[in-house]
């Protein structure tokens, strides 16, 4: 089974074909395809191929399934003995793809 490690918006995903992944966002909409040029690591059963820092060649390819925003999580500050409490709310704006290729 072929696996690669790709990087996007400063994270590090370990995918293969079929997987369908939740990324920082990205500016496309869906059904658009979306090139991965920054390829860390590629296996391929036995033989595995590190980059320095990227492996020359080497993509992945995916689709766009849709663009949102992830569930709504509460940032709570208090500072005690002076009566200040603030309360936020913050949501994540994510992209979800569909790896489809890995090509190495």
């Amino acid at each position: 089974m072929k696996h690669a490690i790709i990087e996007t918006g400063g994270k590090q995903y370990r995918v293969t074909e079929g997987d369908v992944i939740f990324i920082e966002k990205l500016d496309f909409e869906a059904g658009d395809a979306v090139t991965f040029e920054n390829v860390l690591a590629v296996t391929d059963g036995e033989n595995t191929v590190f980059g320095d820092p990227k492996v020359k060649g080497a993509s992945v390819g995916a689709e766009v399934i849709k663009t949102g925003k992830s569930k709504k999580i509460r940032v709570f500050k208090k500072k005690p003995k002076k009566g200040y409490q603030k309360t936020m709310g913050h949501r994540q704006p994510y992209t979800k793809v569909k790896i489809n290729a890995i090509n190495a």
